[in-house]
This record gives structure tokens, C-alpha cells and sequence, in this order.
């Protein structure tokens, strides 16, 4: 039961490492987003160009699928359009869920949820020695945050 326990917390921490763009309010960690989008917004016209997205590794990723309008400029509902598409949930179409759901029969078992607390905890233990440490969590962490300024 610890071990279950362990698990789905590592997954549940890993979870909001996500990339977060949802409403306001909506998630923790949306204050630390806006201000990581902010400071990429260096000419603080609104709008983040692909030089600024270099700042924000994961936004310059998918950059082209997030600049809906294709003008070469991320706006704020571009954001959140593109979140919402790709948000998991209660049988949404992608995301956290669609992963999860490993036989795509739209509902997640506990043996699918614990395969994938057990694929996360695995990428979280860089060194693979069963444990994951302070320091390798902050280091996933920081990886998709990207670098520091």
C-alpha cells in the first residue's frame, strides 16, 4: 500500500511540472507561468515571438502548433486554446488522460494508473536506483522549466 501510495504522489508531483496555461485560478503554479511568459516577453507588446519563446524551451516546441493564426506571434488565447486542446480530463480527447489510458477504451484502470506512476517514477530516477531524491526532482523540474535567466 506504500508503495501504491508513493507512487501515485511521484505522479501527482510530477503532474504539475507541467506546462501550465489554463485560466486564472485554475491550477497552482499559473502565478510562476505568467511570470516565466512575462520575462520571455522582453519587447512587452502581449505577444511572444519565437526569439522570445527560446526562453521557454517547451512553449518553442510546440510553437507552431500553438500559433493557431500562423502570424509568427503567440497570444494569450493561443495559449489557452492551445492548453485546453491538449488538456487531459474526464474523458477528454488528449492530455494527462489519453496517456494514461494505455488501451484507449476511454477509462483509466488502476493497473493503467499504476503503470503510469511506474513509467514516471522511472524517468524521474535519473540514476535508477529505485529512489528518487530531492535533487532529481528538481532537476526534472528545471528541465521543463528549461534554463534560468
Amino acid at each position: 500500500m506504500k508503495t501504491t501510495i508513493a507512487i501515485l504522489t511521484t505522479l501527482a508531483l510530477g503532474a504539475t511540472a507541467t506546462l501550465v496555461l489554463a485560466d486564472p485560478g485554475e491550477r497552482p503554479g499559473r502565478a510562476a507561468m505568467m511570470e516565466r511568459l512575462k520575462a520571455a516577453d522582453t519587447n512587452a507588446d502581449g505577444l511572444i515571438s519565437r526569439a522570445e519563446a527560446a526562453a521557454l524551451p517547451r512553449l518553442l516546441e510546440h510553437f507552431d502548433e500553438i500559433d493557431a493564426n500562423k502570424d509568427g506571434q503567440i497570444s494569450a488565447e493561443e495559449l489557452r486554446a492551445f492548453h485546453a486542446a491538449h488538456r487531459g480530463g474526464h474523458g477528454g480527447a488528449g492530455g494527462f488522460f489519453k496517456r494514461m489510458d494505455a488501451n484507449g477504451d476511454g477509462k483509466v484502470s488502476k493497473q493503467e494508473a499504476l503503470d503510469a506512476a511506474a513509467a514516471h517514477f522511472d524517468r524521474l530516477d535519473a540514476n535508477k536506483d529505485g529512489f528518487v531524491t530531492a535533487d532529481e526532482m528538481a532537476a526534472a523540474q528545471k528541465s521543463h522549466r528549461g534554463p534560468a535567466k
